[in-house]
Order: C-alpha cells, then structure tokens, then sequence
C-alpha cells in the first residue's frame, strides 16, 4: 500500500514556509493504519525489544499496537507535569527555545531491551532526548521506528548509533 499518498500535506502550517505532514488522514483510513503497524511491526520484530518506548502524543498512537504486536511492553515518555511518580527528566533545544521529557524512574529495569517509536523524525530532538532518558536508566537501546523521516532536516544524524527504522521518507 502507498502510505505516502494518504498522508495530508498542508502548507503554511504552523507558520508559512512550512509543509506540514498530517497523518490523521492516514490514521483514519483502515487499511492504511493496519498497513502502518503492520509494516512496522514487519521490519522491527528482528530488532527483539522487550519494551517500546512512544513519546506524547503521536508516539502512543504507533507505539502500542506495535508493542502489542511484539509481545513487548508499552511505557510512555510525557511532557513535563503529566507522570503521577518519580520522574528522570531531560530538557532539550528546539527550534525556538527547549522543552523537556520525563519518564517513571521506576518504568523499565535497567539493562532491558527498547525500542523507540514516534510518527515523524525531522530535526531528531524528541528522539534523541528519549534515548538520553532511556541512558539515565540503563536501557539497551535497540533501534528506533518512525512512520515518517523529512530527510533533508538530518535528524537521523542527531541519534545515538542504532538501527532506525522508516516507513514513508519526504
């Protein structure tokens, strides 16, 4: 199936000048949301993580059934405030300014096998502070999976060195 041409592209938005890619075309299509977990289930089964790791929001939405898919377990990394437990936290640079991720200190034993999924990597950011967290832990990280790579803004040179995982590249 061509994913690709069930994502929505939106120009000028959040500020012009910007292509947004939107998958909430792609989440409400059946088929196309069954091909997407599907496919990442497909190429991140031989990666063997106990656990996948998703980040607010976007990252729950692929990141459960994917972990359901692989006999793995779930566990969210949130924006600050949201986590009811003791929390590692890490801020990092955004395009205007930073912001910061917060996990359970308490969600995953260390030494443990995880996989970090989100829907979109562009300038790495997210991802590479999720990795940072999963360090303060002591996770073995085995991989990333995202449904959309926007290569030109070299995110996959931010990363910690594992194998990364795509489905739709721009």
């Amino acid at each position: 199936m061509d994913l690709k041409s069930l994502i929505r592209e939106i120009p000028d938005f959040p500020k012009p000048g910007i292509l947004f890619r939107d998958i909430t075309t792609l989440l409400r299509h059946p088929d196309g949301l069954r091909c997407t977990i599907d496919s990442l289930t497909e190429k991140c089964q031989s990666l063997s993580p106990e656990y996948v790791v998703g980040m607010e929001s976007r990252g729950f939405m692929f990141g459960t059934p994917l972990a359901y898919n692989l006999g793995a377990g779930f566990i969210p990394v949130r924006k600050p405030g949201k986590l009811p437990a003791a929390v590692h936290t890490v801020e990092y640079e955004l395009e205007y300014g930073t912001d910061r991720l917060e996990i359970h200190q308490d969600a995953l034993p260390p030494g443990c096998r995880v996989l970090i999924v989100d829907d979109l990597i562009a300038t790495g950011g997210t991802a590479s502070a999720t990795a940072e967290l999963l360090q303060q832990i002591g996770c073995q990280l085995v991989g990333f999976g995202f449904i959309i790579e926007l290569k030109d803004l070299g995110g996959r040179q931010r990363l910690p060195d594992a194998p990364i995982v795509t489905l739709v590249e721009y």
